[in-house]
């Protein structure tokens, strides 16, 4: 198994990826649609947005992907690059759970992460992922409040 970081060339099986993982995440049909402005947007932010994709690769075949999404905010006494990131898309496919897939996408990341002069990131895990991100060192976190508009 290997980490690939993808490219514009790779915009349709990512959107394809994206999209099957949006449905098991949320428990859909395998026919379920997406409104258009969540299709196009998920588009556009990987052909233009500030992120590294990557799939995990067994050969040819993908097992699953991952993003990490690059945010800049005011520099604190905690974080004094300002440089944060989001985990996002966090995918493994069925045949390949349960192998270290997840593992070793997310590792990849945080090395970009490092890389990049990230000081901290932060995730929304559902009930499946926790186990993963607890393992890989990720801390649940009480200082963070949300409001949805």
């Amino acid at each position: 198994m290997e980490v690939k970081k993808t490219d514009s060339s790779d915009i349709e099986v990512l959107m394809d990826l994206r999209l099957e993982m949006l449905r098991a995440a949320n428990n859909l049909n395998d026919d379920a649609k997406f409104s258009k402005e969540l299709v196009e947007l998920s588009r556009e932010y990987f052909l233009n947005g500030d992120q590294t994709t990557v799939f995990a690769m067994d050969g040819d075949k993908i097992a699953g992907c991952a993003t990490l999404n690059y945010i800049t905010l005011m520099p604190t006494f905690s974080h004094p690059t300002g440089k944060r990131a989001h985990l996002m898309n966090v995918y493994t496919r069925k045949e390949f759970r349960r192998r270290g897939v997840g593992s070793l996408m997310v590792k990849f990341l945080i090395d970009e992460a490092k890389g990049r002069g990230v000081t901290e990131i932060s995730l929304d895990a559902t009930e499946m992922g926790h186990f993963l991100y607890k393992s890989l060192g990720f801390n649940e976190n009480t200082e963070s409040m949300t409001f949805n508009l």
